[in-house]
């Protein structure tokens, strides 16, 4: 078992989803690494209920998640022409807690569609979003799975060759990222 914790946070909720069987394999690809699924499961952003109530014990544990991982896989299905409305909702909610959790935060971003893009515009929206938390974002290679249902056999593995490749290199800019950014904590200050 590596020393490294791997979170995923899966824009889709269904448990058969194309984007959870994604993030799946990324993270056997990213092995070996503790691996923790998000819950998104998480009220909506209510300023009043901020105020009232303050951070939800939920909200609260998803940004402390995020903060003690190594790496984060942010998966997105694209719906509407966008993110869906759970990863959007963490990102309000988290970015109220203390501590920037994000910032820094080597990023993996991949999304799975049925349309011919594989949710092209989802990551880039995605990619808007998370801009404003200062994580590191890992620039490619993109992996924009298309048709995707086509593209898992019967026990939610990626058979699509080429995609499973691109995920391997992504992973493995991931893990790099990691190790970079430990090196740099490790390194003396002068």
């Amino acid at each position: 078992m590596s020393d490294m914790t791997l979170l995923g946070l899966c824009g889709s909720l269904r448990k058969e989803s194309t984007n959870r069987k994604l993030m799946h394999e990324a993270m056997t690809l990213f092995e070996p690494a503790q691996f923790i699924a998000g819950d998104l499961h998480l009220p909506l952003y209510d300023g009043d209920v901020e105020t009232e109530e303050g951070i939800p014990a939920k909200v609260q544990n998803l940004a402390d998640q995020i903060a003690a991982a190594d790496a984060v896989l942010f998966v997105t299905p694209e719906y509407n022409k966008g993110i869906p409305g759970v990863l959007k909702n963490a990102l309000d909610w988290v970015s109220r807690t203390k501590g920037a959790p994000w910032k820094d935060k080597p990023v993996a971003l991949m999304s799975a569609a049925a349309g011919r893009a594989g949710g092209e515009r989802s990551q880039n929206m995605a990619r808007l979003c998370l801009n404003p938390f200062q994580p590191r974002v890992i620039p490619g290679p993109e992996l924009m799975l298309a048709q995707s249902s086509d593209q898992f056999d019967a026990d939610g593995r990626l058979i699509n060759e080429r995609a499973l490749a691109t995920l391997q290199a992504l992973m493995n800019n991931l893990h790099l990222e990691v190790l970079r950014m430990r090196s740099c904590r490790d390194m003396p200050v002068s």
